[in-house]
Order: C-alpha cells, then sequence, then structure tokens
C-alpha cells in the first residue's frame, strides 16, 4: 500500500516530519518497506538562471551558457535546442548521478569540443521526472537560484510504501491510516463527512440480488449529462505517486476512493445496459465475457457475477468488462458501490488468476456500511468536475450486521500486558480509533466499528489499546528464576542435528536453509516424489511436489554461488526429506555439497574426490553419535551417484546411514550443473538410538594407554572386485581388545601382480593395555590377522 505524504494531511492535520510520521506507523504496528524521498533523491539537482547563452565557437548544435547555480556561476556546455539566455533550468554539479542515463558525471570539468563544462543542465527524462528528452527542463516562473528542482517542478511529495496485514483491510484506505496515527498523538483527524447528494429524478436501473450470501447489499445511482474527459493534474498526480495509471476521469475517481476509503466502486455506461441488474451465479459458456485486462473468462457457479438480461458485466467485487466500460464518448452512467463476501471474492480470484485492487480489498473485508457512502463521494466528485445530473440513490439487500458488542474489564488491559494505564486514557484510545466504549464501572461495553470486523472479543481491544500506547513503553521485567539449574530439554533428534551442524561447520561447510519443496522434474531426478507428495496449492509452480532429498536445492546453491565467484563453495543443509505423506514418511537428513575444484594451498593441489566426501560423511555421523568404527562401506549408492565412484555407508545390510560420492554427471547436466560435484546425504533417523542411560550428551570415558602401540604391516593379493573394507573389518576381528587401527596404505596393480588382482597394504597397530607385546605375542597375533583376512577376501599374503 502506497500513499504520498499530501495524501495522509489531507485527512491528519500535523506538524509532524516525515521521519516522525514514519516513527509512529511503525510504533503502531504499520511496517514500513520503503520511503520515496524525492528531496533525498534528487538532492544533488537544484534550480539554475541561465545567464547568458552563445553559440558554440566550434559545433553548430551546441551552445556554451554563463550559469548561476547554488555553486556560484559557471560555464555549461549545452546542445539542448531550447537553452537560451534568461531561462529557469534544472543543474547537476560535477560528479552528481543522472538517473535516466545512468552514469555519474565527472568529478572534474571536461571539455566538449575544446571549451570546458562545469556540469549540467537536465532534461525531465534524464531526471525520470517525465519522458520529455526534446530539450532540458524550461520552468514556467522564476525560482531562486538554489531552489530544490523537486521542490520547483511540484514533486516533492514523499511516497510511503507499508506492509499491510491480512486482518487490517481498513489500513487498505489512507483514511484508515490516518485515524490510527490520529490516535497516537501526533495528529488531529480532520472531519470529512460525506454529504448525501439529493437526486433530482428515480433512478431507472433495478437491482436484484439472486445471491445474497455473495452480494448482500447493492447501493447505486444514474448521473446522466455528464462529460468525461482528461482528469485534473492533481488527481493523476496523486495516482501516479502510488503506481496507477490514469485513464479517464470516471475511472480514475473510482481508483482514487478505493485508495482514500478503501471503498472499490464500479462505474457502467449506462447506454449499454440492458435490463435490470442482477448479482448472480455464473452460468459457465452462457457468461463468456472479456474483463477491463483484455482476457476473455468463463464464470463457473461458485463465481459472483453481475450482469443484465444480454451481458456478463463482470465478476462482482474483482473486476468489470469492457462491454460496460466507459469511454470519452459516455454521457449518462450507473455507479455501483456493493458489498461482496470475502471468501467468494477470495476463491473467484485464485480461480481466475485475478488480482485487482477491488480483488484485494474485498477479499480482506471491506466495511460493509460505506456502500451508500461510496456513492454519495463518487456523486459529489463526478458532479462537480464532469457535470451532470444525478437519480435518487437506490439501495438493495440488507448490510452486514457489524461486530457484536465486546465486554470489556479494564483490568484486562494490565493482566494481559503489564500496562497500568488509567481508565480515561484507554476509553481515549478505543475512541480514537472509532470504537464507542459504554459504562461507569470496571466493565465496559464496546461497540466495535463497522470496518474492524477482526475485533470479536476482548484481548483484541487491549491488543488495540497496547499498540498505541506504545509496546515500547512496556516495562521490561526478568523472568523469575527456577530454584535450580534447568536447562531446555533436547530430543534425541535435535541433539544429533545440531551435532551433525557443528561437526559439517568445522569442516569448512556453510549452512543454508532451502525449500522442502521442489519441481516435479527434478525429483524425478531422483527417483520422483513419493505418493501424495505433490501440493494441491503450490507457491509457484516450481516448486509443486515435496522433496525426495536435500540434494536438489543444495546442487542449484552451490551453482549460484559458484556463478559469482564463490572459490569453492561448501555447502551443507539439516533438514526433512518427504518419501511418503504417511507420519513415518519423513526423514531427517544433514547433506552437504561441494566442487572438484583444487584450491591455492601449500600442501600442493590435490582434487578431493570420493574419500573426502566419506570422510566428511563420517566426521558428522560420529558427532551425531552413530558407531562410526562399526560402519560398512559398500559401492551400492543409488542411480544418482557416479557409478564406481561413490558408495554407501550402513550398519548391518539394510540400514544405510549415509550415501556419498560424486553426483552423476547425468543429473548434474539435468540441472545446469558446471563441472563435477561431491556431496553426501546423511539420515540421522536410522541412526540407532542411544542408550537411555547416557544420551548424546554423556562423554565417554577417557581411554588413554600408557603403552607404545606396535604397528605392523601387511600386503594380500586379492581380487579387483574385492572392497578394501573386506580387509580392514576382517583384520580388526583378529582381536578386538588388542587391534586399535586398520588402515590402507598403499594400492598396487602393476608389474609382479597378476591380471585382476591388485596389491592392499594394510597397516595394523596393536594397542597393549597391561604389559608389553612378546615377539612371540605379536607374531602370533599376525598369523590370526593374515588368517581371517585371508579366509574373508579369498586373497592371499603377498611375498
Amino acid at each position: 500500500m502506497k500513499f504520498p505524504l499530501s495524501w495522509l494531511k489531507y485527512h491528519l492535520e500535523t506538524d509532524a516530519s516525515l521521519e516522525e510520521i514514519a516513527e509512529a506507523m511503525t510504533m503502531a504496528g504499520l511496517e514500513i518497506e520503503e520511503i520515496d524521498n524525492p528531496l533525498e533523491k534528487f538532492a544533488d539537482f537544484s534550480v539554475c538562471h541561465v545567464i547568458e547563452a552563445v553559440q558554440h565557437p566550434d559545433a553548430d548544435k551546441l551552445r556554451v551558457c554563463r550559469v548561476a547555480t547554488k555553486d556560484g556561476e559557471k560555464q555549461i556546455v549545452c546542445g539542448a535546442p531550447n537553452a537560451r539566455t534568461g531561462m529557469y533550468a534544472v543543474y547537476a554539479p560535477l560528479g552528481a548521478y543522472i538517473p535516466g542515463l545512468d552514469f555519474a558525471l565527472d568529478k572534474k570539468p571536461r571539455k566538449i569540443r575544446g571549451v570546458e563544462s562545469h556540469g549540467m543542465m537536465c532534461s525531465a527524462r534524464e531526471l525520470e521526472l517525465g519522458e520529455d528528452h526534446d530539450g532540458i527542463i524550461d520552468l514556467p516562473e522564476p525560482f531562486e537560484v538554489g531552489t530544490p528542482a523537486v521542490v520547483a517542478l511540484g514533486m516533492a511529495d514523499p511516497v510511503i510504501d507499508f506492509e499491510v496485514t491480512p486482518n487490517r483491510p481498513d489500513w487498505l484506505g489512507v483514511r484508515g491510516i490516518a485515524r490510527d496515527l490520529a490516535a497516537t498523538g501526533i495528529g488531529t483527524l480532520k472531519t470529512h463527512d460525506i454529504e448525501n447528494i439529493p437526486g433530482s429524478f428515480t433512478c431507472p436501473v433495478t437491482v436484484e440480488l439472486d445471491w445474497p450470501e455473495a452480494c448482500p447489499v447493492f447501493a447505486g445511482r444514474v448521473i446522466r449529462g455528464v462529460k468525461n474527459g482528461e482528469s485534473p493534474d492533481w488527481l493523476k498526480k496523486a495516482l501516479k505517486a502510488i503506481g496507477l495509471r490514469p485513464i479517464n476521469f470516471l475511472a480514475d475517481i473510482t481508483n482514487m476512493i478505493s485508495y482514500d476509503r478503501c471503498r472499490p466502486l464500479h462505474v457502467y455506461d449506462l447506454a449499454k445496459l440492458d435490463g435490470p441488474i442482477r448479482a448472480r451465479r455464473g452460468k459457465g459458456e452462457a457468461d463468456r465475457f472479456e474483463a477491463l485486462d483484455n482476457k476473455e473468462y468463463v464464470p463457473g457457479e461458485d463465481q459472483c457475477v453481475i450482469a443484465d438480461d444480454t451481458h456478463c458485466l463482470g465478476f462482482g467485487g474483482i473486476m468489470g468488462g469492457t462491454w460496460s466500460g466507459v469511454t470519452s464518448e459516455t454521457t449518462d452512467v450507473f455507479i455501483e458501490s456493493a458489498w461482496f463476501d470475502p471468501q467468494i471474492t477470495r476463491a473467484t480470484g485464485k480461480a481466475t488468476g485475478i488480482d485487482s485492487d477491488a480483488k484485494y480489498r474485498f477479499e480482506r473485508g471491506v466495511d460493509p456500511a460505506s456502500a451508500k457512502a461510496g456513492i454519495e463521494q463518487a456523486s459529489e466528485l463526478i458532479l462537480k468536475f464532469c457535470g451532470g445530473e444525478a437519480s435518487e440513490t437506490i439501495v438493495v439487500g440488507e448490510t452486514p450486521a457489524p461486530p457484536a458488542d465486546i465486554e470489556f474489564p479494564l483490568a484486562e488491559v494490565k493482566r494481559l500486558t503489564g500496562l497500568n494505564l488509567p481508565r480515561e486514557e484507554i476509553v481515549r484510545i478505543l475512541e480514537a480509533l472509532g470504537f464507542a466504549p459504554k459504562g461507569e464501572g470496571d466493565v465496559l461495553t464496546v461497540g466495535v466499528p463497522s470496518w474492524r470486523m477482526d475485533c470479536t472479543q476482548k484481548a483484541d481491544l487491549v491488543e488495540e489499546v497496547a499498540r498505541i500506547h506504545g509496546f515500547d513503553k512496556l516495562d521490561a521485567l526478568s523472568l523469575p528464576r527456577p530454584p535450580v539449574r534447568r536447562e531446555a530439554p533436547a530430543t534425541v533428534m535435535q541433539l544429533r542435528a545440531r551435532y551433525a551442524r557443528r561437526a559439517l561447520a568445522g569442516r569448512g561447510y556453510s549452512e543454508t536453509v532451502t525449500w522442502s519443496f521442489c519441481e516435479t522434474k527434478q525429483a524425478a531426478l531422483f527417483g520422483g516424489h513419493g505418493e501424495g507428495l505433490a501440493l494441491e496449492n503450490p507457491i509457484s509452480s516450481e516448486l509443486d511436489v515435496m522433496r525426495p532429498t536435500a540434494l536438489i536445492h543444495l546442487l542449484t546453491a552451490l551453482q549460484a554461488n559458484a556463478d559469482r565467484g564463490q572459490a569453492d563453495p561448501r555447502l551443507f543443509e539439516v533438514g526433512p526429506v518427504y518419501l511418503t505423506d504417511k507420519p513415518d514418511g519423513q526423514r531427517l537428513v544433514a547433506t552437504g555439497v561441494r566442487r572438484v575444484e583444487t584450491g591455492r594451498h601449500w600442501a600442493g593441489t590435490r582434487l578431493p574426490d570420493v574419500f573426502d566426501a566419506k570422510a566428511d560423511a563420517l566426521a558428522a555421523l560420529a558427532a551425531a553419535g552413530a558407531p562410526a568404527d562399526s560402519l560398512q562401506v559398500a559401492a551400492e549408492a543409488r542411480e544418482w551417484w557416479h557409478p564406481g565412484r561413490s558408495g554407501v555407508l550402513r550398519l548391518g545390510p539394510k540400514n544405510v546411514l549415509a550415501e556419498f560420492g560424486e553426483i552423476h554427471p547425468g543429473i548434474l547436466k539435468a540441472l545446469d550443473i558446471d563441472g563435477r560435484v561431491l556431496a553426501f546425504e546423511i539420515v540421522l533417523d536410522n541412526i540407532p538410538q542411544p542408550k537411555k542411560a547416557s544420551g548424546l550428551k554423556a562423554r565417554g570415558q577417557l581411554d588413554r594407554a600408557e603403552l607404545l602401540p606396535v604397528h605392523r604391516d601387511f600386503a594380500f593379493l586379492v581380487g579387483k572386485d574385492v572392497p578394501a573394507d573386506t580387509l580392514i573389518r576382517a583384520a580388526k576381528g583378529a582381536d578386538k581388545a588388542l587391534i586399535s587401527d586398520v588402515t590402507v596404505f598403499d594400492v598396487y596393480d602393476g608389474k609382479g601382480v597378476p591380471d585382476g588382482q591388485v596389491s592392499l597394504a594394510l597397516e595394523v597397530t596393536l594397542q597393549p593395555r597391561e604389559k608389553t607385546l612378546t615377539d612371540e605375542e605379536i607374531d602370533a597375533v599376525a598369523a590370526v590377522i593374515v588368517s581371517k583376512v585371508e579366509k574373508a577376501s579369498g586373497g592371499t599374503l603377498r611375498g
């Protein structure tokens, strides 16, 4: 919602500055998005006076001007055909940014065909204040040199843009904003009573309400002999300031009243109406019509239309049709001021895709008591500026009842907010907001105004009192300390997620938060979305199903970071993925991605590979409480992983805790991802539950050996299809108490190794606990290791 400051001051008598008004709006709950202040935006530009303009000695189309400016007398070379002696123009000093040309002037004078120029005189288009670019701005009257340009042009009116919450449709009218600001004490609400315009003849149009649930009340009147044309400058300027395009005076009046009083109206060309006006259900193809957005619509039975005997004239409360629209030739008009049900209006707007100003207001709840007032306000303006003769106003149907009175104990203000306000202040605030408090005791009976349909209970009134008095005036009180130390409880899954985040952040990953939705074709790349996970009401066409993996958005985010020059971006997310729509169909995952790129480092430029992804996954799993030493590695990653460069970490044959490796090139190509990408995805739900006695927070007992470890190396010849993990697990199982670690330190398949085999070299660490090992004891363990490995792998000890 936008409005110029001058429009607000039409309703609010105030001497407050723009900054003070903005602060009062914020404190009253009107969240300001932006303030467009031309005085700040065009602060560099000011009025100048051309003392003399002479022909450039070396250019027929240039003139050398001696100009009086706020910076003193300047020489400016100008190519505008209208530059002349004595004119008042707009001056831009050296270094000023010219918005219409999107560049800044040099800070030093520059020579133009041999003559120095100290600044510039601007056209309207160069300042984005109009479309005129044939010459520089020629101010129609003399102004004092140095006057801000926007003041001289009459364009110094700031425009405030703020966010309207869905429960406050009265803020969609400038008067509603002024009412709330007046209640804060920053000004006084002006009285602009809308007078009844007497009619000189009976309204010739009859109105019938065939669907009163959708349109319970309809006010209208005819005005004959109007002269429709271009709107006056004050109206066009006001509409342009809020982003509306002036059309003609009749249409502009309805737009102005919609923003002024949150009262949408519609004007029909009376000559094009045939029979009674009806508010009824749509009839499908029989009602097909072209709307004012130049699109055709077919109204359904659950959509309210306004129609006569032969035409559908438009959607009620949303948009009229082109057939009955007013033009410059229109002389007789029928004005509509009705009230339409918010739910039906919202459903119709969603079904048709129309998003008009009228629909935006009616779906939130226009003041139902404003139907007749809207007619009278429009009639006054039309008769004043377009002439004509008005009929009597007709009102058909019944106005919806205002909200019921609220029994309001004054003590509720202190009970709910802690504010100890006197009775007089509470009553003053409520009356200033349009409420009608009655009663003398400690309990008031408060009448709710028709424009505040959101107020239905005493807590709503407390909120209004606190909001206007100022939430910033609430006393700051500390919560009482508990008698003993207490920590906020955390579930096992919350702790897993917390520790996994810390581990991944410690390994150089940056956390992201992405959508839990994705596009159907993206989900298909990762096995497709589960049953029942297509969204009936997606927030966009690109987010129409629940995501089966967090990789989708992380990969696209990785590419976006790379496109912006981010070196070695590493991203992770801990969040949900969705397999089915059943209660157990959601999983919590920790997912990370990084590019296969070399970085500049003193240790060298080794490319990261699948083992780096595996290490990152293992680190997060260990931090989350998984038994990392017991995990099995298998090359069983699903089809979106690169075969031969990926794997899984699992407990037993079925419980997969993580997948890791390179993403398949075909997937990257489909997602338009450049290069190679490493990734992992950990399913935190699949980690076994910890014992109740310990939990994730408990630290294990310190296990420190006093004796030196013993290292022994073994090389085995095994088939190339045998996983190294098979040898490692077999070696560890030779003596679980004595063997503390087993690692692969060499892989060789060159000369001396039979075809189809590979030499895997293991380093086994023996950690004695009670005494130093003898050679015989070490040899005995070594023999068991060889036996176990040969049996598990089918290989032999290499000689």
